[in-house]
Protein backbone atom coordinates (compact mmCIF):
# COMPACT_ATOMS: atom_id res chain seq x y z
CA UNK A 1 0.00 0.00 0.00
CA UNK A 2 0.92 3.49 -0.86
CA UNK A 3 0.84 6.96 0.80
CA UNK A 4 -2.98 8.46 -1.07
CA UNK A 5 -3.11 10.39 -3.33
CA UNK A 6 -5.14 13.51 -3.66
CA UNK A 7 -7.39 13.40 -6.43
CA UNK A 8 -6.63 15.47 -9.94
CA UNK A 9 -10.26 16.48 -10.81
CA UNK A 10 -12.67 18.39 -9.80
CA UNK A 11 -15.56 15.40 -10.25
CA UNK A 12 -15.39 13.04 -6.67
CA UNK A 13 -15.46 9.61 -7.55
CA UNK A 14 -15.86 8.50 -3.80
CA UNK A 15 -19.52 7.32 -2.72
CA UNK A 16 -20.75 7.70 0.96
CA UNK A 17 -20.22 10.62 2.37
CA UNK A 18 -22.65 13.72 1.28
CA UNK A 19 -20.68 17.09 -0.83
CA UNK A 20 -20.41 20.12 0.74
CA UNK A 21 -19.96 23.46 0.35
CA UNK A 22 -19.58 24.77 3.31
CA UNK A 23 -17.40 22.75 5.49
CA UNK A 24 -18.49 22.05 8.81
CA UNK A 25 -15.55 21.44 12.08
CA UNK A 26 -16.60 18.54 12.65
CA UNK A 27 -16.92 17.12 9.17
CA UNK A 28 -13.59 18.54 8.51
CA UNK A 29 -12.40 16.81 11.75
CA UNK A 30 -13.48 13.36 10.91
CA UNK A 31 -12.29 13.43 7.37
CA UNK A 32 -8.66 14.25 9.12
CA UNK A 33 -9.24 10.93 11.34
CA UNK A 34 -10.31 9.04 8.79
CA UNK A 35 -7.67 9.78 6.26
CA UNK A 36 -4.59 9.31 9.23
CA UNK A 37 -6.00 6.03 10.25
CA UNK A 38 -7.56 7.57 13.59
CA UNK A 39 -10.97 6.57 13.54
CA UNK A 40 -9.64 2.60 12.61
CA UNK A 41 -6.93 1.93 12.93
CA UNK A 42 -5.91 0.53 9.84
CA UNK A 43 -4.93 -2.97 7.88
CA UNK A 44 -2.00 -3.58 5.97
CA UNK A 45 -0.69 -0.63 6.27
CA UNK A 46 3.43 -0.25 6.41
CA UNK A 47 5.34 2.27 8.67
CA UNK A 48 5.99 4.51 5.60
CA UNK A 49 1.86 4.67 4.46
CA UNK A 50 1.51 5.61 7.37
CA UNK A 51 4.27 8.32 7.80
CA UNK A 52 3.28 9.67 4.01
CA UNK A 53 -0.36 9.20 5.26
CA UNK A 54 0.76 12.19 8.51
CA UNK A 55 3.07 13.83 6.15
CA UNK A 56 5.85 13.01 8.92
CA UNK A 57 6.14 11.92 12.09
CA UNK A 58 7.80 14.09 14.53
CA UNK A 59 10.90 11.82 15.74
CA UNK A 60 13.09 13.93 18.26
CA UNK A 61 11.83 11.48 20.45
CA UNK A 62 12.02 8.55 18.54
CA UNK A 63 9.69 6.07 20.80
CA UNK A 64 6.81 9.11 20.51
CA UNK A 65 7.21 8.81 16.38
CA UNK A 66 7.27 4.94 17.13
CA UNK A 67 3.89 4.81 19.15
CA UNK A 68 2.26 7.60 16.77
CA UNK A 69 2.67 5.06 13.73
CA UNK A 70 2.26 1.94 15.63
CA UNK A 71 -1.29 3.21 16.63
CA UNK A 72 -2.48 3.56 13.30
CA UNK A 73 -2.41 0.20 11.99
CA UNK A 74 -3.22 -2.65 13.14
CA UNK A 75 -0.32 -5.18 14.53
CA UNK A 76 2.34 -2.34 13.63
CA UNK A 77 5.22 -2.47 16.04
CA UNK A 78 7.95 -0.37 17.24
CA UNK A 79 10.67 -2.94 16.09
CA UNK A 80 8.44 -2.39 12.44
CA UNK A 81 9.24 1.49 12.44
CA UNK A 82 12.87 0.81 13.70
CA UNK A 83 13.44 -2.05 10.60
CA UNK A 84 12.23 0.09 8.38
CA UNK A 85 14.84 2.63 9.31
CA UNK A 86 17.78 0.84 9.93
CA UNK A 87 17.32 -2.77 8.33
CA UNK A 88 20.91 -3.80 7.48
CA UNK A 89 19.08 -4.58 3.77
CA UNK A 90 18.84 -0.93 2.65
CA UNK A 91 15.89 -1.93 -0.43
CA UNK A 92 14.19 -2.45 3.33
CA UNK A 93 14.85 1.06 5.07
CA UNK A 94 11.76 2.75 3.44
CA UNK A 95 11.57 5.51 6.48
CA UNK A 96 14.35 8.23 6.37
CA UNK A 97 15.02 10.11 9.73
CA UNK A 98 16.29 13.76 8.41
CA UNK A 99 14.84 17.71 8.78
CA UNK A 100 11.58 17.80 8.15
CA UNK A 101 8.99 20.40 8.67
CA UNK A 102 10.25 23.84 11.26
CA UNK A 103 13.44 22.27 10.54
CA UNK A 104 12.60 19.71 12.96
CA UNK A 105 13.55 15.91 13.21
CA UNK A 106 11.11 13.77 11.42
CA UNK A 107 9.98 10.39 9.89
CA UNK A 108 9.79 10.75 6.20
CA UNK A 109 8.72 7.94 3.42
CA UNK A 110 11.89 7.32 1.88
CA UNK A 111 10.38 6.98 -1.32
CA UNK A 112 9.09 11.00 -0.96
CA UNK A 113 12.54 12.41 -0.11
CA UNK A 114 13.07 14.06 -3.61
CA UNK A 115 9.56 15.79 -2.77
CA UNK A 116 10.12 16.80 0.17
CA UNK A 117 13.75 18.37 -0.13
CA UNK A 118 12.71 19.75 -3.45
CA UNK A 119 10.02 21.65 -1.17
CA UNK A 120 11.57 22.17 2.06
CA UNK A 121 14.90 23.14 0.18
CA UNK A 122 13.11 26.05 -1.56
CA UNK A 123 11.02 27.77 1.45
CA UNK A 124 11.59 30.69 2.03
CA UNK A 125 13.75 31.53 5.50
CA UNK A 126 13.01 34.56 7.39
CA UNK A 127 15.39 37.00 9.73
CA UNK A 128 18.82 35.37 10.75
CA UNK A 129 18.42 34.81 14.13
CA UNK A 130 21.63 34.36 15.04
CA UNK A 131 24.49 37.49 16.32
CA UNK A 132 26.05 39.66 13.21
CA UNK A 133 29.28 37.62 14.27
CA UNK A 134 28.16 34.16 14.28
CA UNK A 135 26.50 34.72 10.74
CA UNK A 136 27.25 33.00 7.50
CA UNK A 137 27.48 34.64 3.81
CA UNK A 138 25.71 33.01 1.25
CA UNK A 139 28.22 31.70 -0.47
CA UNK A 140 29.73 30.08 2.99
CA UNK A 141 26.95 28.19 3.13
CA UNK A 142 26.94 26.53 -0.11
CA UNK A 143 30.32 25.43 0.58
CA UNK A 144 29.53 23.95 4.14
CA UNK A 145 26.31 22.10 3.14
CA UNK A 146 28.95 20.96 -0.20
CA UNK A 147 30.89 20.23 2.26
CA UNK A 148 28.72 18.27 4.20
CA UNK A 149 27.72 16.28 1.61
CA UNK A 150 31.20 14.71 0.44
CA UNK A 151 31.89 13.97 3.68
CA UNK A 152 29.20 12.03 4.46
CA UNK A 153 28.87 10.53 0.71
CA UNK A 154 29.10 6.36 1.94
CA UNK A 155 30.45 7.42 5.24
CA UNK A 156 28.57 7.45 8.54
CA UNK A 157 29.37 9.90 10.82
CA UNK A 158 29.00 11.08 14.33
CA UNK A 159 28.39 15.26 14.62
CA UNK A 160 32.25 15.84 15.80
CA UNK A 161 33.89 13.62 12.92
CA UNK A 162 31.28 15.45 10.57
CA UNK A 163 32.83 18.67 12.45
CA UNK A 164 36.42 17.74 11.45
CA UNK A 165 35.47 16.75 8.07
CA UNK A 166 33.46 20.63 7.25
CA UNK A 167 36.04 22.43 8.86
CA UNK A 168 39.24 20.79 6.70
CA UNK A 169 36.73 21.20 3.49
CA UNK A 170 36.03 24.49 4.08
CA UNK A 171 38.06 27.05 6.37
CA UNK A 172 38.90 27.58 10.41
CA UNK A 173 35.58 30.01 10.22
CA UNK A 174 33.44 27.19 10.05
CA UNK A 175 34.80 25.72 13.13
CA UNK A 176 34.23 29.03 15.56
CA UNK A 177 32.08 28.04 18.46
CA UNK A 178 29.85 30.94 17.88
CA UNK A 179 26.33 29.08 17.38
CA UNK A 180 24.31 28.47 21.30
CA UNK A 181 23.81 25.04 21.88
CA UNK A 182 22.82 22.98 24.45
CA UNK A 183 25.06 24.04 27.56
CA UNK A 184 27.92 25.15 25.39
CA UNK A 185 28.83 27.03 22.30
CA UNK A 186 28.72 25.22 18.55
CA UNK A 187 30.94 25.66 15.75
CA UNK A 188 29.42 28.26 13.21
CA UNK A 189 28.58 25.06 10.54
CA UNK A 190 26.38 23.70 13.05
CA UNK A 191 23.53 26.88 11.92
CA UNK A 192 22.99 24.81 8.43
CA UNK A 193 22.70 20.96 9.65
CA UNK A 194 19.09 21.38 9.12
CA UNK A 195 19.36 22.62 5.92
CA UNK A 196 21.71 20.11 4.13
CA UNK A 197 19.03 17.48 5.39
CA UNK A 198 16.36 20.18 3.38
CA UNK A 199 19.20 19.73 0.11
CA UNK A 200 18.84 16.21 0.75
CA UNK A 201 22.75 15.82 1.86
CA UNK A 202 22.33 14.65 4.76
CA UNK A 203 20.17 12.11 7.12
CA UNK A 204 20.20 10.02 10.27
CA UNK A 205 22.07 7.01 10.32
CA UNK A 206 22.05 3.95 12.74
CA UNK A 207 23.13 5.02 16.42
CA UNK A 208 27.19 4.11 17.12
CA UNK A 209 25.74 3.22 20.93
CA UNK A 210 24.43 6.36 22.09
CA UNK A 211 25.83 8.31 19.42
CA UNK A 212 23.64 10.07 16.51
CA UNK A 213 25.36 9.29 12.97
CA UNK A 214 24.95 11.46 9.73
CA UNK A 215 25.02 9.93 6.13
CA UNK A 216 24.40 10.95 2.63
CA UNK A 217 20.99 9.48 1.35
CA UNK A 218 21.67 10.07 -2.11
CA UNK A 219 18.60 12.38 -2.64
CA UNK A 220 17.88 14.39 -6.08
CA UNK A 221 15.57 16.83 -4.83
CA UNK A 222 12.56 17.45 -7.22
CA UNK A 223 12.56 20.78 -8.70
CA UNK A 224 11.26 23.24 -6.03
CA UNK A 225 7.86 24.43 -7.78
CA UNK A 226 6.68 20.86 -8.72
CA UNK A 227 7.69 19.86 -4.95
CA UNK A 228 6.06 22.73 -3.40
CA UNK A 229 2.62 22.23 -5.58
CA UNK A 230 2.95 18.90 -4.45
CA UNK A 231 2.96 18.97 -0.46
CA UNK A 232 0.33 21.33 -1.13
CA UNK A 233 -2.43 18.99 -2.53
CA UNK A 234 -0.69 16.27 0.57
CA UNK A 235 -1.34 18.60 3.11
CA UNK A 236 -4.81 19.78 2.19
CA UNK A 237 -5.58 16.16 1.32
CA UNK A 238 -4.40 15.22 5.21
CA UNK A 239 -5.54 18.70 6.54
CA UNK A 240 -8.29 20.48 4.92
CA UNK A 241 -9.82 22.33 4.61
CA UNK A 242 -7.04 24.83 5.49
CA UNK A 243 -5.34 28.25 4.81
CA UNK A 244 -2.27 29.34 3.57
CA UNK A 245 -1.93 31.15 6.98
CA UNK A 246 -2.01 27.34 8.26
CA UNK A 247 0.38 26.00 5.72
CA UNK A 248 2.62 28.47 7.00
CA UNK A 249 2.56 28.04 10.50
CA UNK A 250 3.06 24.06 9.69
CA UNK A 251 5.94 24.66 7.74
CA UNK A 252 7.11 27.86 10.03
CA UNK A 253 7.52 29.89 6.73
CA UNK A 254 6.60 33.34 5.57
CA UNK A 255 2.78 33.67 5.35
CA UNK A 256 3.25 36.02 2.71
CA UNK A 257 5.05 33.50 0.47
CA UNK A 258 2.24 30.53 1.49
CA UNK A 259 -0.51 33.24 0.01
CA UNK A 260 0.80 33.77 -3.01
CA UNK A 261 1.84 30.00 -3.68
CA UNK A 262 -1.82 29.12 -3.01
CA UNK A 263 -2.95 31.99 -5.26
CA UNK A 264 -1.24 30.27 -8.64
CA UNK A 265 -2.13 26.49 -7.12
CA UNK A 266 -5.33 28.49 -7.10
CA UNK A 267 -5.48 29.84 -10.52
CA UNK A 268 -3.83 26.40 -12.04
CA UNK A 269 -7.32 24.87 -11.27
CA UNK A 270 -5.22 22.65 -8.48
CA UNK A 271 -7.39 24.03 -5.29
CA UNK A 272 -10.48 25.38 -4.53
CA UNK A 273 -11.99 27.50 -2.24
CA UNK A 274 -14.58 26.22 0.42
CA UNK A 275 -16.32 28.27 3.16
CA UNK A 276 -15.23 26.38 6.46
CA UNK A 277 -16.82 26.88 9.94
CA UNK A 278 -15.19 28.95 12.27
CA UNK A 279 -12.16 30.00 9.44
CA UNK A 280 -14.20 31.37 6.74
CA UNK A 281 -12.34 31.00 3.03
CA UNK A 282 -10.37 27.90 3.38
CA UNK A 283 -8.77 25.48 0.56
CA UNK A 284 -8.91 21.32 -0.79
CA UNK A 285 -7.65 19.67 -3.20
CA UNK A 286 -10.05 20.53 -6.42
CA UNK A 287 -12.76 18.02 -6.48
CA UNK A 288 -11.79 16.94 -2.80
CA UNK A 289 -15.56 17.73 -1.48
CA UNK A 290 -16.77 15.28 0.22
CA UNK A 291 -16.78 14.74 3.84
CA UNK A 292 -18.35 12.42 5.98
CA UNK A 293 -21.49 12.68 7.70
CA UNK A 294 -21.48 10.58 10.43
CA UNK A 295 -19.92 12.44 13.84
CA UNK A 296 -16.95 10.77 15.34
CA UNK A 297 -17.09 8.65 18.06
CA UNK A 298 -14.45 7.03 20.49
CA UNK A 299 -11.31 7.00 22.30
CA UNK A 300 -7.57 7.61 21.21
CA UNK A 301 -4.35 8.56 22.75
CA UNK A 302 -1.68 10.39 21.04
CA UNK A 303 2.03 10.69 21.92
CA UNK A 304 3.99 14.06 22.07
CA UNK A 305 4.15 15.72 18.83
CA UNK A 306 1.73 13.80 17.11
CA UNK A 307 1.11 14.90 13.78
CA UNK A 308 -2.54 15.00 13.80
CA UNK A 309 -2.76 17.56 17.06
CA UNK A 310 0.22 19.90 15.77
CA UNK A 311 -1.06 20.21 11.79
CA UNK A 312 -4.83 20.38 12.63
CA UNK A 313 -6.49 23.88 12.40
CA UNK A 314 -8.49 25.60 13.91
CA UNK A 315 -6.28 24.56 17.17
CA UNK A 316 -9.10 25.95 19.56
CA UNK A 317 -11.77 23.38 18.02
CA UNK A 318 -9.54 20.68 18.39
CA UNK A 319 -8.70 21.82 22.12
CA UNK A 320 -11.60 23.25 23.10
CA UNK A 321 -12.01 25.14 26.31
CA UNK A 322 -9.72 23.83 29.05
CA UNK A 323 -8.08 21.42 26.78
CA UNK A 324 -6.27 24.57 25.81
CA UNK A 325 -5.05 25.32 29.32
CA UNK A 326 -4.08 21.76 30.03
CA UNK A 327 -2.95 20.09 26.86
CA UNK A 328 -1.16 23.56 24.97
CA UNK A 329 1.99 25.12 26.12
CA UNK A 330 1.69 28.71 26.99
CA UNK A 331 2.60 30.01 24.05
CA UNK A 332 -0.40 28.06 22.22
CA UNK A 333 1.82 25.21 21.00
CA UNK A 334 0.55 21.68 20.17
CA UNK A 335 2.43 18.86 20.83
CA UNK A 336 4.13 19.29 24.62
CA UNK A 337 1.38 17.06 26.18
CA UNK A 338 0.09 13.69 24.99
CA UNK A 339 -3.62 13.82 24.71
CA UNK A 340 -6.40 11.79 25.28
CA UNK A 341 -9.35 12.41 22.24
CA UNK A 342 -12.87 11.84 23.18
CA UNK A 343 -15.15 12.35 19.76
CA UNK A 344 -11.93 13.70 18.05
CA UNK A 345 -11.59 16.26 20.47
CA UNK A 346 -8.64 17.28 23.39
CA UNK A 347 -10.64 15.70 26.70
CA UNK A 348 -7.11 15.05 28.55
CA UNK A 349 -3.74 14.41 28.93
CA UNK A 350 -1.75 11.10 29.62
CA UNK A 351 1.61 10.13 30.55
CA UNK A 352 3.44 6.58 30.61
CA UNK A 353 6.29 5.14 32.45
CA UNK A 354 8.12 2.13 31.33
CA UNK A 355 9.88 -0.47 33.47
CA UNK A 356 11.07 -3.92 31.55
CA UNK A 357 7.97 -4.58 29.76
CA UNK A 358 5.77 -3.25 32.29
CA UNK A 359 4.49 0.25 30.76
CA UNK A 360 2.33 2.18 33.50
CA UNK A 361 -0.35 4.83 31.28
CA UNK A 362 -1.91 7.12 33.55
CA UNK A 363 -4.62 9.13 31.94
CA UNK A 364 -6.10 12.58 33.22
CA UNK A 365 -9.43 13.73 32.05
CA UNK A 366 -10.82 17.14 32.18
CA UNK A 367 -13.77 17.89 33.87
CA UNK A 368 -16.84 18.14 32.34
CA UNK A 369 -15.73 15.97 29.55
CA UNK A 370 -17.73 12.50 30.55
CA UNK A 371 -14.39 10.70 29.13
CA UNK A 372 -14.54 7.68 31.73
CA UNK A 373 -17.88 7.07 32.54
CA UNK A 374 -19.11 3.39 30.95
CA UNK A 375 -18.15 2.29 27.51
CA UNK A 376 -15.95 5.20 27.48
CA UNK A 377 -13.36 3.10 29.95
CA UNK A 378 -13.76 0.00 28.35
CA UNK A 379 -12.49 1.95 25.25
CA UNK A 380 -9.90 3.35 27.24
CA UNK A 381 -8.62 0.41 28.28
CA UNK A 382 -8.85 -1.16 24.91
CA UNK A 383 -6.69 1.87 23.46
CA UNK A 384 -4.02 1.40 26.39
CA UNK A 385 -3.88 -2.34 25.75
CA UNK A 386 -2.81 -1.20 21.45
CA UNK A 387 0.00 1.47 23.24
CA UNK A 388 1.37 -1.43 24.87
CA UNK A 389 1.15 -3.63 22.04
CA UNK A 390 2.61 -1.05 19.79
CA UNK A 391 5.37 -0.74 22.20
CA UNK A 392 6.11 -4.43 22.57
CA UNK A 393 5.38 -4.31 26.29
CA UNK A 394 1.90 -4.41 28.78
CA UNK A 395 0.24 -1.69 29.52
CA UNK A 396 -1.77 -1.22 32.50
CA UNK A 397 -3.89 1.73 33.17
CA UNK A 398 -4.25 4.58 35.71
CA UNK A 399 -6.88 7.02 35.87
CA UNK A 400 -5.22 10.17 36.98
CA UNK A 401 -6.56 13.12 39.53
CA UNK A 402 -7.99 15.79 37.00
CA UNK A 403 -6.79 18.54 36.72
CA UNK A 404 -7.88 21.64 35.20
CA UNK A 405 -5.85 24.44 35.81
CA UNK A 406 -3.63 25.72 33.95
CA UNK A 407 -0.31 23.28 32.47
CA UNK A 408 -1.42 21.80 36.11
Amino acid sequence: MTSPTPPRSRTSTRTGPRPAATVGWREANARRLARQHLRTPAPDVSPADVVGAVLGAHAQVLSAAELSVGLRGEGLTRTDVRTALWAEDPARRTLVKTFGPRGTVHLLPAAELPLWTGALAAVPTGPNPFAKGARMTPEQVEEVVAAIGEALTGAELTVDELSDEVVARTGPWAGDLVVPGFQSMWPRWRQVLHLAGHRGALAYAPNRGRRATYTNPGCTPLPGPKAQAALVERYLYAYGPATPAHFARWLAAPRQWAAGLFASLAGSGAIEEVAFEGVGPAWVVAGDTDFPADPVRGVRLLPYFDAFTIASYPRERLFPGRASERALSPSGQAGNYPVLLVDGEVAGVWHQRRSGRRIAVTVEPLEGRGALSGARLRELEAEVERVGAAMEGRAELTVGVVRVGPHA
